[in-house]
Protein backbone atom coordinates (compact mmCIF):
# COMPACT_ATOMS: atom_id res chain seq x y z
CA UNK A 1 0.00 0.00 0.00
CA UNK A 2 1.22 3.56 -1.22
CA UNK A 3 2.38 5.69 1.74
CA UNK A 4 0.26 8.61 0.15
CA UNK A 5 -3.10 6.21 0.86
CA UNK A 6 -2.87 6.19 4.34
CA UNK A 7 -3.32 10.32 4.20
CA UNK A 8 -6.33 11.26 5.88
CA UNK A 9 -6.08 14.94 5.44
CA UNK A 10 -2.86 17.38 4.85
CA UNK A 11 -2.40 20.42 6.72
CA UNK A 12 0.26 22.64 5.00
CA UNK A 13 2.96 20.16 5.85
CA UNK A 14 1.13 18.21 8.67
CA UNK A 15 -0.30 15.08 7.99
CA UNK A 16 -3.46 13.64 9.31
CA UNK A 17 -3.17 9.64 8.94
CA UNK A 18 -4.02 6.08 9.31
CA UNK A 19 -0.19 5.58 10.62
CA UNK A 20 0.15 8.94 12.72
CA UNK A 21 -2.40 11.59 14.48
CA UNK A 22 -5.95 9.87 12.73
CA UNK A 23 -8.92 11.53 13.42
CA UNK A 24 -11.98 9.85 14.15
CA UNK A 25 -14.76 12.35 13.53
CA UNK A 26 -14.51 16.00 11.78
CA UNK A 27 -17.35 18.48 12.15
CA UNK A 28 -17.27 21.28 9.42
CA UNK A 29 -19.54 24.42 10.57
CA UNK A 30 -20.42 27.18 7.86
CA UNK A 31 -21.40 30.53 9.01
CA UNK A 32 -23.39 33.17 6.13
CA UNK A 33 -23.43 36.99 7.06
CA UNK A 34 -26.82 38.76 6.99
CA UNK A 35 -27.80 42.41 8.06
CA UNK A 36 -30.60 43.71 8.96
CA UNK A 37 -32.02 47.34 8.41
CA UNK A 38 -35.03 48.71 10.78
CA UNK A 39 -37.69 50.13 8.39
CA UNK A 40 -40.28 52.22 10.15
CA UNK A 41 -43.73 50.85 10.12
CA UNK A 42 -42.08 47.14 8.33
CA UNK A 43 -40.55 44.31 9.36
CA UNK A 44 -36.59 44.52 9.14
CA UNK A 45 -35.08 44.15 5.61
CA UNK A 46 -32.08 41.59 5.66
CA UNK A 47 -29.34 41.91 3.10
CA UNK A 48 -26.81 38.87 2.75
CA UNK A 49 -22.97 40.33 3.18
CA UNK A 50 -21.80 37.09 2.05
CA UNK A 51 -20.20 33.56 3.48
CA UNK A 52 -18.75 33.99 6.86
CA UNK A 53 -15.94 32.21 8.90
CA UNK A 54 -16.02 28.24 8.55
CA UNK A 55 -14.87 25.80 10.98
CA UNK A 56 -13.48 22.62 11.01
CA UNK A 57 -13.07 20.34 13.98
CA UNK A 58 -11.25 17.18 14.14
CA UNK A 59 -11.17 14.94 16.91
CA UNK A 60 -8.77 11.98 17.28
CA UNK A 61 -7.19 9.70 19.20
CA UNK A 62 -3.41 8.83 19.23
CA UNK A 63 -2.01 5.26 20.58
CA UNK A 64 1.93 6.49 20.62
CA UNK A 65 3.15 3.17 21.24
CA UNK A 66 1.42 1.67 18.07
CA UNK A 67 2.27 4.47 15.64
CA UNK A 68 3.87 7.75 15.15
CA UNK A 69 4.81 8.02 18.71
CA UNK A 70 4.71 10.80 21.42
CA UNK A 71 5.06 13.89 19.59
CA UNK A 72 2.45 14.39 17.38
CA UNK A 73 0.01 16.98 19.18
CA UNK A 74 3.34 19.09 19.71
CA UNK A 75 3.59 19.04 15.71
CA UNK A 76 -0.08 20.44 15.64
CA UNK A 77 1.01 23.15 18.52
CA UNK A 78 4.10 23.76 16.22
CA UNK A 79 1.78 24.56 13.33
CA UNK A 80 -0.19 26.56 14.94
CA UNK A 81 2.53 28.96 16.49
CA UNK A 82 3.92 29.71 13.25
CA UNK A 83 0.66 31.91 13.09
CA UNK A 84 0.87 31.11 8.77
CA UNK A 85 -2.26 30.02 6.93
CA UNK A 86 -1.98 26.76 5.20
CA UNK A 87 -3.70 25.11 2.76
CA UNK A 88 -5.87 22.25 3.61
CA UNK A 89 -6.47 18.94 1.12
CA UNK A 90 -8.28 15.86 1.90
CA UNK A 91 -7.59 11.96 1.50
CA UNK A 92 -9.36 12.20 -2.26
CA UNK A 93 -7.52 14.99 -3.79
CA UNK A 94 -10.00 18.28 -2.99
CA UNK A 95 -8.21 21.42 -1.99
CA UNK A 96 -10.54 23.39 0.84
CA UNK A 97 -8.21 26.86 0.69
CA UNK A 98 -6.39 27.85 3.23
CA UNK A 99 -7.26 26.99 6.92
CA UNK A 100 -5.32 28.12 10.30
CA UNK A 101 -4.96 26.42 13.61
CA UNK A 102 -6.94 28.50 16.19
CA UNK A 103 -7.25 25.66 18.94
CA UNK A 104 -5.59 22.78 20.04
CA UNK A 105 -6.67 20.58 23.05
CA UNK A 106 -4.94 17.38 24.03
CA UNK A 107 -6.00 14.54 26.46
CA UNK A 108 -3.59 11.98 27.80
CA UNK A 109 -4.52 8.66 29.52
CA UNK A 110 -3.30 5.15 30.18
CA UNK A 111 -0.24 5.71 32.01
CA UNK A 112 2.56 3.53 31.61
CA UNK A 113 5.51 3.29 34.85
CA UNK A 114 7.31 6.05 33.65
CA UNK A 115 4.59 8.50 33.26
CA UNK A 116 4.21 7.89 28.74
CA UNK A 117 0.72 8.21 28.04
CA UNK A 118 -0.63 4.84 25.91
CA UNK A 119 -3.83 7.20 24.92
CA UNK A 120 -3.66 10.65 23.54
CA UNK A 121 -7.19 12.03 22.38
CA UNK A 122 -6.93 15.08 20.54
CA UNK A 123 -8.96 17.84 19.16
CA UNK A 124 -7.64 20.45 16.73
CA UNK A 125 -9.75 23.25 15.59
CA UNK A 126 -9.20 25.21 12.08
CA UNK A 127 -10.66 28.45 10.98
CA UNK A 128 -11.20 29.86 7.46
CA UNK A 129 -8.63 31.88 6.37
CA UNK A 130 -10.25 33.33 3.58
CA UNK A 131 -9.47 34.27 -0.02
CA UNK A 132 -7.29 36.93 -0.23
CA UNK A 133 -3.82 37.39 -0.48
CA UNK A 134 -1.90 40.06 1.66
CA UNK A 135 -0.34 42.45 -0.72
CA UNK A 136 2.46 44.99 0.70
CA UNK A 137 1.91 48.31 0.60
CA UNK A 138 4.33 50.46 -1.84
Amino acid sequence: MALTSLVMMGLGAFRFGVNQSSYQALRRVADYRWAHLDRAGRAPAAQFLGPGVQTITLDGVIYPHFKGGLRQVEGMRLAARAGQPMVLVDGLGWVLDQWVITRVDERKGVFLRDGAPRRIAFSVTLQSYGGDAWLPSI
